[in-house]
C-alpha cells in the first residue's frame, strides 16, 4: 500500500541542544551559551569531536560539533569561515572548550554564530570530550530502541483492533492512550471529524480550534504534530496530535502509525471521509438530543465541526423518511449552514444555523419544498427558532416529538409542509403520555376486543375511520371495499368493543385509546 506519509516516517532519535546542555557531564564543564540562545531547541542527531577547519564538508546535518579550536587560533578569517561552514552544513550547535587555544570566548566566532543563528556554547572547565560523546550516543541509541519498540507496539495494537472490526473511535482512543495528549481527525477544510483523549483536554483544544487549525496546517512545533491521510496520490484529511509532550521524533512516528491505521481502517471498512463526517454530526446531534452533556460543553464541538454559532439563530428539524445524504445535498444547494445526521431509525435531525438577516420561516419552507420534490412521503417537523445555543437541545426534542406524533401515514393526512407542535394537537399530548401506566391500562381496556390477531384488520379500519373524521365514504375508498362491506366491519367493531361510534363521547374515548395504543407501539 502506497501512502502519502511514508516519506515522513523516521525512526531517527534526537535530543535538543537544550537537553544536551542539562546533562550532568556537560554541567561539569560550566557551559555558557554565548550565541544563538533562541535556537536551543534544535535537534541533535549526533555528536562529533572535530578539530579540522573544514569539518563542515563532513557533516550531514543535526550534529553537535565539539572542538578546542586549536587549528583556528590566530586566524580570524578561519574562525568566521568555520562557523559559517557549520551553519551551511545545518549543524545543531558548536561547543568550544576554552583552554590554551582560546582562553576566552573568541569574539569573531561569537558574532558569526549570532548572525547565523547557530547556537555556540563555551565550556569554562575542561573535561574529556569522549565522555560527552559517549553519554549522548548512548542516550540516542536508547531512544532509538524505545522508538522502535513503541512503533511496533502501536502497530500491533491498531492492526489487532482493525482485524477485530473495531470502530474508528476505538482506534483513536488507543492512539490517545499512547500519546498522552488530545488528538483530532479533520478533513482538508480543518473541520473536526473525530477526537480522542481526556474530555477536558479535548474541550480546551476545540475551544481554540480556529487558531490550532491554522497552526496544524503550517509548521509543526510545541508538540503539534500532524500526519496526512490519503493514498494513491489523494489526500482527504489529517490527524493532529495536540500538545504532545514527548520526543518530537517519537511523536512524529506515532502520528504516522495512527495515519497508517486510519487509512487501512477506511479501506477495509469501505468507509470514506464523508462517512466520518456523518458519524461526527450524528455524535454531536445525538448528544444534543439526549441532554446527557450540557449544551454549553458541546458548543466547541459544534464550532469545530464547521457549524457557525456566533450571533446565529438555530432551527431544529426532524425529517421522517428522509435520506441524510439527500438532506445534506439540499442544504448545500440552498446555501444553508447546518448539520445533518440520522438520530433514530427513520428519523433524521437537521440543525440549521441562520444569520440575523435570514428568515427562518421562509427558508424552512423552501427546504421542505425541495425535499418533498426530491422524495415524496417525507414528514418534516420543526421546532420554533432558538435564539440561544443552550435552547437547542429542547428544540431538537420538540421537533422529534412532533415527528414521532405524526409518524404513521394516516396521521400525515392533511398536514402542512412543515409540521409544528401546534399541528399535532391531541396526538402530541398522547405521545407525551404514552408511557404512563394509567394511559396504557386505559388503551388496553378500551380496545380489548380488537387487540388480537383476529382483530388486526378491524383495528386498521377503525384507525382510518376515526382519522378521517368518521367519513364512511373516504374510509371505504382507502380500504378498497364497498359501502355495505364497510358497514358490516363497523358493526363488528362496535360489537367487539361494546360502543356506539355514532356517539361522540364514546367515539372520542375509542379514538384517544387508539392514539395511545399506536404511540405505545411506536
Amino acid at each position: 500500500m502506497t501512502t502519502t506519509w511514508e516519506s515522513s516516517t523516521s525512526l531517527e532519535p534526537t535530543l535538543s541542544v537544550r537537553q544536551v546542555l542539562t546533562l550532568e557531564r556537560v554541567l561539569a564543564g560550566e557551559p555558557e551559551v554565548v550565541a544563538g540562545a533562541s535556537q536551543l531547541d534544535r535537534a541533535v542527531r549526533w555528536v562529533h569531536v572535530a578539530e579540522a577547519a573544514d569539518v563542515g564538508v563532513m557533516l550531514s546535518g543535526g550534529e553537535m560539533v565539539l572542538t578546542t579550536g586549536v587549528l583556528l587560533a590566530g586566524d580570524e578569517g578561519a574562525q568566521a569561515e568555520y562557523v559559517q561552514s557549520l551553519y551551511r552544513a545545518e549543524a545543531a550547535a558548536v561547543v568550544l572548550g576554552l583552554g590554551r587555544a582560546f582562553p576566552a570566548t573568541p569574539d569573531v566566532m561569537r558574532r558569526a554564530a549570532e548572525r547565523c543563528g547557530l547556537p555556540m556554547v563555551v565550556l569554562h572547565r575542561p573535561f574529556p570530550f569522549a565522555e560527552l560523546t559517549e553519554e549522548v550516543q548512548a542516550r540516542l541509541i536508547r531512544r532509538k530502541f524505545a522508538a522502535v519498540s513503541m512503533s511496533e507496539a502501536v502497530r500491533t495494537a491498531l492492526t489487532g483492533l482493525i482485524t477485530a472490526g473495531a470502530p474508528l473511535q476505538r482506534l483513536l482512543d488507543e492512539v490517545a492512550q499512547h500519546s498522552g495528549c488530545p488528538l483530532v481527525v479533520t478533513n482538508l477544510a480543518h473541520r473536526v471529524l473525530a477526537t480522542a483523549g481526556e474530555r477536558p483536554a479535548v474541550a480546551d483544544v476545540l475551544r481554540d480550534w480556529e487558531r490550532i487549525a491554522r497552526q496544524a496546517g503550517g509548521t509543526e512545533g510545541d508538540g503539534w504534530i500532524r500526519a496526512e491521510l490519503g493514498g494513491r496520490g489523494e489526500r482527504w484529511g489529517r490527524i493532529v496530535l495536540c500538545g504532545y509532550r514527548g520526543d518530537h521524533g517519537t511523536g512524529r512516528l506515532l502520528a504516522d502509525r495512527a495515519a497508517e491505521a486510519l487509512v487501512l481502517h477506511r479501506m477495509l471498512g469501505g468507509t470514506s471521509a464523508h462517512t466520518w463526517e456523518e458519524q461526527s454530526a450524528q455524535s454531536l446531534l445525538t448528544d444534543l438530543v439526549s441532554g446527557v452533556v450540557p449544551a454549553r460543553q458541546l458548543l466547541p464541538r459544534a464550532r469545530a465541526a464547521g457549524l457557525p454559532v456566533n450571533r446565529r439563530a438555530f432551527v431544529p428539524l426532524v425529517v421522517r423518511h428522509g435520506d441524510p445524504a439527500r438532506l445534506d445535498r439540499v442544504l448545500r444547494l440552498l446555501g444553508l449552514s447546518g448539520i445533518v445526521a440520522e438520530i433514530a431509525d427513520g428519523a433524521t435531525a437537521v440543525l440549521l444555523s441562520l444569520a440575523p438577516d435570514q428568515d427562518a420561516t421562509v427558508l424552512t419552507a423552501n427546504l421542505a419544498a425541495r425535499v418533498r420534490a426530491e422524495a415524496g412521503g417525507t414528514v418534516i417537523a420543526a421546532a420554533d427558532t432558538r435564539a440561544a445555543w443552550d435552547d437547542v437541545p429542547a428544540g431538537l426534542r420538540e421537533a422529534q416529538h412532533v415527528a414521532d406524533a405524526v409518524a404513521d401515514s394516516s396521521a400525515a393526512l392533511n398536514l402542512p409542509p412543515v409540521v409544528r407542535l401546534k399541528d399535532v394537537h391531541l396526538r402530541g399530548l398522547i405521545r407525551l403520555l404514552r408511557d404512563d401506566p394509567d394511559v396504557q391500562s386505559f388503551a388496553e381496556r378500551e380496545l380489548d376486543g380488537l387487540l388480537c390477531a383476529a382483530g388486526e384488520d378491524l383495528l386498521a379500519v377503525l384507525r382510518t375511520y376515526l382519522a378521517t373524521g368518521r367519513n364512511k365514504s373516504r374510509t371505504a375508498q382507502l380500504h378498497h371495499v364497498s359501502r355495505p362491506a364497510l358497514y358490516r366491519r363497523l358493526e363488528a367493531i362496535q360489537t367487539r368493543l361494546g360502543v356506539d361510534l355514532d356517539d361522540f363521547e364514546q367515539a372520542a374515548s375509542v379514538h384517544i385509546a387508539l392514539l395511545a395504543h399506536d404511540a405505545q407501539q411506536g
